[in-house]
């Protein structure tokens, strides 16, 4: 069940953005419009994930997830009935708080229905569920439009939904620790990821206004802190980031989403400007990454369970690191050879990173600060995709359309370089606590 929440999550992220050109003729939008019901999917997902942490730890895991359920299934339900732009942007919005309380508590949720020597195992299979759902969601997308309209895109997520909400008595009961909820910071905190957001939208086209925004939501983080500083369970988790295993893990997280996301928005586009290719043999050539990433994260997942996972994450940044630097370095040949080389390398070496990193993160945290500890990890994921997506726009309007990809792809290696350095140091630190 909680694998099938996953996956309903992650394939309706993916699904949206095939459909875009559809909604805007459907309602009359400009194209450039369309894009807020990709965005505002993301804000809301990323304004979530904190604080339903915070209120899985409060009520009870199951049931905030299950609330989350709700409002995500009811969401769709007003998606696929909206007949203009704003009424589905924010329908949209309803739906990302729904899928923040479920990828917040998923992790938690997990932890009282598995036993400890299980979970990196389990964790690989989510991998790879997540990978199969963000590899499949265009071409789902595409046969769903092949025979209906945009609408039904949402309208399929109702059966799904109602089938975990009925499948929810089957969770494990954790029950919550009751404590007073820090209004004030919850909504600094949202002001926060909301000022981050809108600051990355319009960095590369109005630099001084987002710099503006995004210093802004720094001085809202300090605020949070300021409000948290005797709280000995704030909303952002400083009493887990005081722990070296899980501050290195998140650091090492944003590092490598960051230059997964960077990678993934220049690929097609080195592709199709570099190497000429059409949007067919480039969706063709994309797939080595995520079917490396398919095989390899359950292999991950049951070396996490023998090995120690600092040393995993090392390697699998590195090789992701390798493939990316291989790919954007190496001239372009006629059949691409180094190109699907160095993807297959970063597929497998995402895979092999992403299963032992998360592992940590939840297994460093007590289990009574599971949802902190599970928001954070999806919070980490998102921040970094984020700065990828910044980094990219910023290549763009720097660098002509021609030169960017391969620029961006050596920038995206550099980061996940940095992921394998600082899963190192952990495993340095490791040895030393052994001693």
């Amino acid at each position: 069940m909680l694998l099938l929440s996953l996956v309903l999550v992650v394939l309706d992220g993916a699904i949206a953005n095939v459909a875009l050109p559809s909604i805007a003729i459907s309602l009359g939008a400009h194209p450039s419009d369309t894009v807020w019901v990709v965005s505002s999917y993301q804000l809301a997902v990323l304004v979530a994930l904190l604080p339903c942490g915070a209120l899985g730890e409060i009520y009870g895991p199951r049931r905030v997830f299950l609330m989350g359920v709700a409002v995500f299934t009811l969401a769709s339900t007003a998606c696929a009935l909206a007949g203009s732009l704003p009424l589905l942007v924010a329908a949209r919005f309803m739906q990302g708080l729904g899928a923040g309380a479920m990828m917040g508590l998923a992790a938690m949720n997990l932890r009282t229905a598995v036993p400890q020597r299980m979970l990196g195992t389990i964790i690989g299979f989510n991998a790879m569920a997540i990978a199969i759902s963000a590899a499949a969601g265009p071409a789902v997308a595409g046969a769903i439009l092949s025979f209906a309209s945009w609408p039904w895109l949402f309208a399929v997520n109702l059966p799904l939904g109602l089938l975990v909400l009925s499948c929810g008595r089957f969770l494990g009961h954790m029950a919550g620790v009751r404590r007073r909820l820090d209004v004030p910071a919850l909504l600094a905190s949202a002001a926060m990821f909301i000022l981050f957001f809108a600051g990355a939208e319009l960095i590369a086209t109005a630099p001084a206004s987002g710099s503006i925004l995004i210093g802004c939501s720094i001085l809202c983080l300090l605020a949070v802190l300021r409000l948290e500083r005797n709280t000995p369970t704030p909303i952002v988790p400083t009493d887990l980031l005081s722990d070296p295993g899980f501050r290195v893990a998140v650091i090492a997280s944003v590092a490598c989403f960051t230059g997964q996301m960077l990678a993934y928005v220049a690929l097609p586009f080195y592709l199709h400007h570099t190497m000429g290719m059409t949007p067919a043999l480039t969706g063709l050539y994309m797939m080595p990454w995520p079917i490396a990433t398919i095989i390899m994260a359950p292999i991950a997942g049951r070396l996490a369970d023998r090995i120690k996972t600092a040393w995993l994450c090392a390697c699998g940044g590195g090789l992701l690191a390798l493939g990316l630097l291989i790919a954007g370095l190496f001239p372009p040949d006629a059949k691409g050879i180094a190109f699907l080389i160095g993807t297959t390398l970063a597929g497998t070496g995402f895979g092999l990173f992403q299963t032992p990193n998360n592992r940590i993160l939840l297994l460093s945290a007590p289990k009574a600060r599971s949802g902190a500890a599970g928001a954070m990890q999806g919070t980490a994921r998102l921040m970094g995709q984020t700065m990828g997506a910044i980094s990219m726009s910023i290549i763009f309007a720097l660098v002509p359309v021609g030169d960017a990809p391969a620029i961006a792809l050596v920038i995206a290696g550099l980061c996940t370089a940095v992921s394998a350095l600082v899963s190192l140091s952990r495993a340095r630190y490791e040895t030393v606590n052994r001693r």
